[in-house]
């Protein structure tokens, strides 16, 4: 494939020109997508780089990586990715054949919900035509699900840079703390609405729908580029008549067009409920707490939230 070919030409020049070097001696880390990176830019601060694999404004569920990204990897003091989300990385991960403790794989310690239950209301029937093995990645958007990520980047920058272990771990608490006040504004903001379903342009809502008690009905499957079909569209379009819904939610990074011609067809509103796989264009200087902030507002609003 593509990516395992751009790997192997990687780790071959790696190989033969030696480890990619910097005149920056801080820890070198590298973060698959936005959440992550976000993760380790408040935990590790100026004490360490942190790079972003996913450039702004790019889907990172398709992903592919150029040489020197690959090299990066190979040679990172710490890697933060999440296994079968994007497969560049998993192949770049795999080929670099990276030490089990400058790896952190955040599927190791948040237990994923399957593909059909992301994907409900994604068909006629609510059923999911993927493989459920994989699960939904978006854990990122129950933020208690970002909490033993914390710990874990921690617990690795400390072992990698023990002069300032107790600074990464006081940042790192900090994040906690955060996140857990976050996680108390969407239980609170969302306890007393007027209906509880939510419809999404992709099935990316499902952590954030389980933790706060909302039901989620996607336009598109987990994967954001997939077209729905004509009974989709028509389906999706009787349910918000049926639970009297008055927005259609869509996203930054991915073309509206069904979201309107269903908000069009019921005379709804369209508004923007951000999965934060990325930042964009119009989200450059916000971060996963002001988006999640964002987001809790849009659905209190959608929701008729008192």
């Amino acid at each position: 494939m593509k990516s395992g070919v751009l790997v192997a030409a990687a780790l071959a020049l790696t190989t033969a020109c030696g480890p990619v070097t910097s005149d920056d001696s801080r820890p070198h880390v590298i973060a698959s997508f936005y959440p992550y990176a976000f993760v380790a830019e408040r935990i590790g601060g100026p004490l360490i780089h942190v790079e972003n694999l996913t450039s702004p404004g790019v889907e990172p569920h398709d992903v592919e990586l150029r040489p020197k990204q690959v090299a990066h990897v190979y040679d990172a003091d710490l890697v933060i990715y999440q296994r079968d989300f994007q497969a560049a990385v998993d192949d770049a991960v795999d080929l670099a054949n990276r030490a089990a403790e400058n790896v952190v794989n955040v599927a190791d310690d948040v237990h994923l919900l399957s593909e059909s239950a992301a994907e409900e209301g994604a068909d006629d029937h609510g059923h999911s035509h993927g493989d459920d093995a994989k699960g939904d990645p978006h854990l990122w958007l129950d933020p208690t699900l970002l909490i033993p990520v914390a710990k874990e980047v921690s617990s690795r920058l400390a072992a990698i840079d023990p002069d300032h272990a107790d600074e990464y771990l006081r940042n790192a608490d900090q994040l906690i703390s955060d996140l857990t006040d976050l996680d108390t504004r969407f239980a609170d903001g969302l306890a007393k609405c007027e209906r509880d379903t939510i419809v999404t342009s992709h099935a990316a809502f499902s952590y954030l729908a389980e933790r706060y008690g909302l039901h989620q009905l996607s336009i598109a499957g987990l994967d954001p580029s997939s077209e729905p079909s004509g009974r989709q569209l028509a389906h999706i379009t009787d349910e918000v008549r049926h639970h009297g819904i008055t927005t259609v939610f869509t996203e930054e990074l991915v073309d509206p067009s069904n979201a309107e011609t269903i908000a069009t067809a019921t005379g709804v509103r369209v508004a923007v409920l951000d999965p934060i796989e990325g930042l964009g264009p119009a989200t450059a200087n916000e971060d996963y707490l002001s988006l999640m902030t964002r987001n809790l507002n849009a659905l209190r609003e959608a929701n008729s939230c008192s």
